[in-house]
């Protein structure tokens, strides 16, 4: 069996969104155009609490972008965003979610961020991403929402260590940081850690 992941394509990732991905509605239509020829859709999301360790405004004197060490582990700062919820943290409302048969609900805790779908950022608690696709007995993964360089990148290089065959929807997928160079260094490490990228057009029906 194979499995579509849509991963943050929420509200505050889209344009007018908190932490708005640039040209992030795009990857809608791909969406709708792919999410048919799946046995299972899950969507990851981004589930924060207001006191979540990620966000400047709970640090005295710290802004967006910065970083400090919190509980051990390096962490990015960011606006406020995809509060448990809220409007933000909403899926895109074009998505269809009747067909979304899992929801996987990421960076609950306020002491530890979560790109991965998988784990959190200190890998203390995974989520239950794995054990629902193992009982399905899904093996095939085929990634692709926002923003590129961190939902997408770690919840595929968690994807292939667990031992999943890993695909990313090329087109499927935009940058929080679009720059040509930072984004190929983003996809080179995916294609070295063992992701496969495919076109939209190339995925495969369901058989049978």
């Amino acid at each position: 069996m194979k499995a579509l992941l849509l991963i943050d394509i929420q509200n505050d990732f889209l344009p007018g969104g908190m932490v708005e991905v640039p040209d992030g509605d795009q990857v809608i239509p791909i969406a709708l155009q792919i999410i048919d020829l799946f046995d299972c859709v899950l969507f990851i999301r981004d589930w924060h609490p207001a006191n979540h360790c990620s966000f400047a405004a709970n640090h005295l004197w710290r802004k967006p972008g910065q970083n400090l060490e919190w509980k051990g582990v390096d962490q990015l700062l960011w606006p406020m965003h995809c509060i448990q919820d809220s409007f933000g943290a909403e899926l895109a409302f074009t998505l269809p979610q009747e067909k979304i048969h899992h929801q996987v609900f990421k960076g609950t805790d306020p002491d530890f961020d979560s790109y991965s779908g998988f784990f959190d950022n200190a890998r203390k608690n995974p989520t239950d991403l794995a054990s629902f696709l193992h009982e399905k007995g899904i093996k095939d993964l085929y990634l692709m929402g926002l923003p590129l360089e961190f939902g997408v990148r770690y919840t595929a290089l968690d994807a292939v260590a667990l031992g999943f065959r890993t695909w990313i929807v090329e087109e499927g997928c935009k940058a929080l940081n679009a720059q040509p160079r930072d984004e190929e260094l983003v996809w080179k490490e995916l294609r070295d850690s063992g992701v496969s990228l495919i076109s939209s057009s190339k995925i495969a029906p369901i058989s049978g």
